[in-house]
């Protein structure tokens, strides 16, 4: 394992209550063995497993910042997190893992609320008017978005607390109301109105230029994100003719990124505010050999092997849950050359490796990508061949 000099900092004195950062007992040099020896654990038995890819500075890196809003046992106005696996806010002004700029921001917004007549949202009797506050920073371009979710349309004050808000902070490019009047865990709602701005922020990642609204998925680690994505394209071995497939596409990072490699990129994503952002991005990119559409996934590569189309390279890209046995079971049908997967979880990675291994393809080799130090979660790709 090679050593990876950090300047260690104190542990966070909300470590035990909020529970979101699980390996802060121990050093980063150790977390990297501890994640390692997970991965090797869950898929040594399919290929070889490189050494994880760390990072030099792993604190600040989250470039999206979620803040949940509601009252103390005093009824004083809180910010924070949820802690883990439950509904209580752990108030936190300051997060060793958050970016900066967003963690002052929202500390600005909950000191302003009582001098506007705001309040903050009580989940008991779901009456108040501030849920959450979500802030997004574009490391690359420093374009910074504030999302405020509400539970009513109705904005008292809203012409002055924007004004001041900006005024406290002019680095904000862009505000966006969410309303959310429903009892849900979920944190945005589907109604939205722009107060300042263009209503989305834009980042650059691997070369290319993306547009990154509210509601769509953008990596939160714009470090390791060029690691990953620069792993997954080797990986694939494009040589400027392939016909390539980015499932889970989300806004078109991964096929943007190979689409200077490959022959042409089609994307499939099931959330249409993604995709949208996925056809701006290429125009904004100037890339005419990407297309996207708004699609499951596993129907949409049935429907390509059903009418005796195919891909060469597929890159997938599930979520933690990992794939579902349809869209597994349609990749097999498809059967394309190469399979990039990448994954946020070893343990389904594993089951979905077995899937695939069985259906005829075989794993190559694997690297683990630190994505979120100090907690336990990993980042992983894997290189599948078709046997012949």
């Amino acid at each position: 394992m090679n050593e990876i000099k950090v300047t260690e900092r104190p542990q966070c004195p909300h470590a035990k209550s909020c529970g979101g950062c699980q390996l802060q007992n121990m050093s980063y040099p150790r977390q990297l063995q501890w994640k390692q020896a997970k991965v090797v654990r869950e898929i040594g038995r399919f290929c070889r497993v490189e050494e994880i890819v760390g990072m030099a500075e792993p604190y600040n890196y989250r470039n999206k910042v979620q803040a949940a809003f509601g009252r103390d046992g005093k009824g004083k106005i809180i910010s924070g997190v949820y802690q883990s696996s439950s509904h209580r806010i752990v108030s936190v002004d300051k997060c060793m893992i958050e970016d900066r700029t967003a963690d002052k921001i929202i500390v600005t917004i909950r000191k302003m609320l009582p001098s506007f007549k705001l309040t903050a949202y009580d989940e008991r009797t779901c009456q108040g008017f501030l849920r959450h506050v979500l802030v997004k920073r574009g490391f690359a371009t420093n374009e910074v978005m504030v999302v405020l979710v509400v539970s009513s349309p109705i904005f008292k004050n809203q012409k002055p607390f924007i004004k001041e808000l900006l005024e406290k902070h002019p680095e904000i490019t862009t505000i966006v109301m969410n309303i959310n009047d429903k009892f849900t865990s979920l944190v945005l709602g589907k109604q939205e109105k722009v107060l300042y701005g263009k209503g989305y922020i834009e980042d650059i990642c691997c070369g290319c230029r993306f547009r990154i609204s509210a509601k769509s998925f953008y990596q939160i680690n714009p470090v390791q994100t060029e690691v990953l994505y620069n792993t997954a394209v080797e990986y694939a071995g494009l040589t400027g003719k392939e016909t390539v497939l980015d499932a889970y596409c989300g806004i078109g990072t991964i096929g943007m990124v190979a689409s200077r490699h490959a022959g042409k990129v089609a994307g499939v994503e099931l959330n249409a505010d993604a995709v949208k952002d996925a056809i701006y991005n290429a125009k904004l990119n100037d890339i005419k050999n990407c297309w996207f559409t708004c699609a499951d996934a596993g129907q949409f590569m049935e429907r390509m092997a059903g009418e005796g189309e195919s891909a060469d390279v597929v890159f997938m890209d599930p979520p933690r849950a990992g794939s579902d046995k349809r869209f597994l079971e349609s990749l097999i049908h498809m059967g394309p050359k190469k399979v990039v997967y990448i994954s946020c979880n070893p343990e389904t990675l594993s089951r979905d490796l077995e899937i695939l291994v069985k259906g005829g393809y075989k794993a190559v080799k694997a690297q683990p990508v630190d994505m979120f130090p100090h907690t336990n979660h990993i980042e992983c790709v894997v290189s599948l061949v078709k046997q012949k």
